[in-house]
């Protein structure tokens, strides 16, 4: 029996199109920073591919800049932001939730005297304007809040939270790497500074990323080197790893809208096929599986996020048992499953850490079918009531 692999959320497949503009790649080596004709070529796919990219944002090609990975677009946009910034003041802020690349760099700035405040989040992990209204004072610098958690799902009201920013004389960043290619994004009605993403989180490659900075926005490079990226972000691009990312940006624009006009700001949008699979499958655990919490906002969500609790299992039990019959899921943050601890989120949304012992994510994409549902109904719970009845027999012993 095929596996079913619900663990989008940590990772995508690449698509047969990203695949085949790749593999066109794979025997090129022009350096995009050469003047002959192989550099020549290099520069215009990796301009293609900015295109691409930008288009996906509503942006502009020239405010995209390619990165590595996710967590370098995050370090860079709190480092370069804060120091080419810093005359305004010393005040950083950000919410409990955020991703580590943005947690931990955030503590570090803390230890060489940056000042940082932790918004607390609600319940379903959304970061309320007044609590920012309160924390943002004449010194605050910089604000960097998530698009959306790709933990439990939550999405936040950027649009809201960025003005707020903005009447502060403060600057604003999300990290969008969850929700980019996912759901609909426009930095023209966001009215955000800086915004993060990454190719592998909208199936494309790993190792290609990007960091869209609003034009007129100074930003001091993370890297130094040979001045690539405009001088913003030294380090030779990989045309081929983004020459993918901007063949997944388009692919995953013609998913998210009918229409390709990406300069109308009244685009219409449709329902993303992984909502419904989704609700198929939440409705079918709660039916089958007793004591079982929903984390995260329902009214504002990732449309191909789950994330649950299990009572009596743990999170690696479950996982791992998942594993051995044919289904890959997730273990709360991918960046924290080696852990093995409640993660800084479900502690934020207020769970006890008995309480998030039992911690599932489970995220579908492009490639689930009705069929992955419909067997994964049968053996979730199967494998529930098998761990269950293992912890039972242990704690009488």
């Amino acid at each position: 029996m095929a596996r079913i692999y619900l663990d989008y959320a940590s990772a995508t497949p690449v698509l047969p199109e990203v695949r085949q503009a790749m593999a066109a790649w794979l025997e090129k080596f022009g350096n995009s920073s050469s003047l002959h004709a192989e550099g020549r070529e290099a520069k215009r796919s990796l301009e293609q591919a900015r295109k691409q990219v930008a288009l996906l944002l509503n942006a502009k090609p020239e405010e995209i800049y390619f990165t590595s990975c996710g967590s370098e677009s995050n370090n860079w946009a709190l480092r370069g932001l804060l120091a080419a910034n810093k005359r305004k003041g010393n005040h950083l802020i950000i919410s409990s939730i955020e991703h580590p690349s943005v947690l931990l760099a955030a503590k570090r700035l803390e230890r060489e005297d940056w000042d940082v405040t932790y918004l607390p989040v609600t319940g379903e992990g959304v970061v309320e304007p007044k609590t920012l209204t309160a924390a943002l004072t004449s010194t605050t610098v910089l604000v960097s809040i998530m698009h959306a958690n790709g933990e439990i799902g939550t999405m936040e009201p950027i649009a809201e939270l960025a003005a707020l920013a903005r009447e502060a004389g403060a600057l604003f960043h999300t990290d969008a790497i969850a929700s980019a290619g996912q759901v609909a994004i426009n930095v023209r009605e966001l009215k955000v500074d800086a915004l993060s993403l990454a190719a592998n989180q909208f199936y494309g490659p790993a190792g290609a990323a990007a960091l869209f900075v609003r034009e007129g926005v100074r930003i001091l490079p993370l890297i130094d080197g040979g001045g690539q990226e405009v001088g913003a972000r030294s380090g030779t691009e990989s045309v081929l790893n983004l020459v993918g990312m901007g063949v997944a940006a388009e692919s995953a624009q013609h998913r998210i809208f009918r229409g390709h006009d990406m300069g109308n700001s009244h685009r219409t949008q449709y329902r993303v096929p992984g909502n419904s699979l989704r609700d198929r499958l939440k409705d079918g655990l709660l039916e089958r599986v007793e004591h079982i919490r929903l984390n995260g906002s329902w009214t504002s969500r990732l449309p191909h996020n789950l994330h649950v609790c299990i009572e009596g299992a743990s999170s690696e039990s479950l996982v791992l048992g998942l594993d051995q019959e044919g289904i890959a899921a997730g273990i709360g943050s991918a960046c924290n499953s080696k852990a093995m601890r409640p993660s800084h989120v479900l502690k934020a949304i207020g769970l006890s850490d008995e309480e998030a012992q039992g911690a599932l994510l489970l995220s579908v994409g492009a490639q689930t079918t009705e069929d992955e549902m419909d067997r994964a109904l049968e053996i979730i719970p199967r494998v529930v009531n098998q761990l269950r009845h293992v912890t039972a027999l242990t704690s009488r012993a």
